[in-house]
C-alpha cells in the first residue's frame, strides 16, 4: 500500500496537493460525473469554455422577443437596424416560415453575372481547368462570393446538371426609355437592343409603334390625328394600350384640345409643385406669415 503524503505546512498555511478528479468526470456528461466531481471539470483544468454561437438568438428571434414586449415597429427597426417594411414582414409572417425561407436561401445569385464567363472558360478548356484559377479570374472581375460557390457550379458543369445561363434581358424601365426617347437620340447599341426586343415580342413591337406615334402627336400638336390613333390602338393591341385608348375616347374633345391648342395646365401644375416644395421645406421651421410671403412673392 502506497504511503499517504503528509500535508506540508509553511507558516501555518496548508500546502497539501489538491485532490485529482476522477478521469470519467472530464469525459462524460452530467450522468458520468462522480459524486465529488466539480460542476465544470473543463474549466477546472484551465480551459475556458467556448461560447456556443448556435444558442445566440438570430435577428428573427430577437425581433419576436421585442414584439412580445410590445415594442413599436419604429423602435424595433432602430434597435435591430432594419427597415420598417422588413420589421412588418417579420411581424406578419410565422417565425417557422421565416426560418425555413432563410435556410432554403440559395447563395448562387451572386455568381449569376459571372456564369457566362465561367461556362465559356470551361468549354474552352474542355473541362480541364481548376476551380481556384477560375475563382481568381472572376474575383479580378468583381466577384465577391466564396470559392465554394464556384466549385459547386463547376461540379454541376462536369456532371451536366448546370442550369443554362439566363439571357441578358433588359428591364421594363430600360425598354420603356428606349421607346419614349426620340430615335435620333439613341446610341447604336441601344437601337440594336431595342430591335432585338421587338423581334422577340410582337406585343412590344405594336406598343412601340403606337407609343412613338402618340409622342409625335404630343410634340407637334397634331390633335386632329388623335381619333385615328385611338382607332388603331383599339385594334389588336396589348390590353393596357386598349384601356388607354378607351379613356381618351371617353373625353375625346378635351384630349383633342390639349393636343391642338397652345394653352395647357402646365403653368398651374408648376405653381402647385412650387407651393408644395416651399411648404415641405418650411414645415415646423417657420411661421405661417413667412410661408404666405414666400408663396405670394414671384420667384
Amino acid at each position: 500500500m502506497a504511503p499517504v503524503a503528509e500535508p506540508v505546512r509553511r507558516g501555518g498555511e496548508d500546502l497539501s496537493p489538491a485532490p485529482r478528479l476522477p478521469a470519467q468526470t472530464c469525459r462524460g456528461g452530467d450522468g458520468d460525473r462522480g459524486a465529488g466531481a466539480a460542476p465544470d471539470a473543463v474549466t477546472a483544468r484551465g480551459t475556458a469554455p467556448r461560447p456556443d454561437h448556435r444558442t445566440h438568438p438570430p435577428p428573427l428571434r430577437r425581433h419576436h422577443r421585442l414584439l412580445e414586449k410590445h415594442w413599436t415597429v419604429s423602435a424595433i427597426a432602430r434597435r435591430l437596424n432594419l427597415d420598417r417594411k422588413t420589421v412588418r414582414r417579420f411581424r406578419d409572417t410565422d417565425l417557422d416560415e421565416l426560418l425555413a425561407s432563410t435556410r432554403d436561401r440559395c447563395p448562387n445569385g451572386i455568381l449569376e453575372p459571372f456564369k457566362a464567363y465561367l461556362n465559356g472558360r470551361f468549354a474552352e478548356a474542355q473541362g480541364q481547368v481548376s476551380g481556384t484559377r477560375l475563382f481568381l479570374e472572376i474575383q479580378a472581375r468583381g466577384y465577391r462570393g466564396s470559392r465554394q460557390v464556384v466549385r459547386k457550379h463547376l461540379a454541376a458543369l462536369r456532371a451536366g446538371t448546370a442550369e443554362p445561363v439566363r439571357a441578358d434581358i433588359p428591364s421594363p424601365r430600360k425598354i420603356t426609355s428606349w421607346i419614349m426617347w426620340p430615335r435620333e437620340t439613341l446610341t447604336e447599341s441601344q437601337d440594336e437592343r431595342l430591335l432585338q426586343v421587338r423581334l422577340a415580342c410582337p406585343d412590344i413591337t405594336r406598343a412601340c409603334d403606337l407609343a412613338r406615334a402618340f409622342a409625335d402627336l404630343v410634340r407637334h400638336q397634331r390633335g386632329y390625328l388623335l381619333q385615328e390613333w385611338i382607332r388603331q390602338a383599339e385594334q389588336d393591341t396589348p390590353k393596357p394600350m386598349k384601356g388607354f385608348a378607351g379613356f381618351l375616347r371617353q373625353d375625346l374633345d378635351a384630349a383633342t384640345a390639349g393636343l391642338a391648342l397652345p394653352w395647357s395646365s402646365g403653368v398651374v401644375e408648376g405653381h402647385v409643385n412650387r407651393i408644395k416644395t416651399l411648404k415641405r421645406a418650411m414645415s415646423g421651421r417657420a411661421s405661417f406669415e413667412l410661408l404666405r410671403t414666400r408663396i405670394l412673392t414671384q420667384p
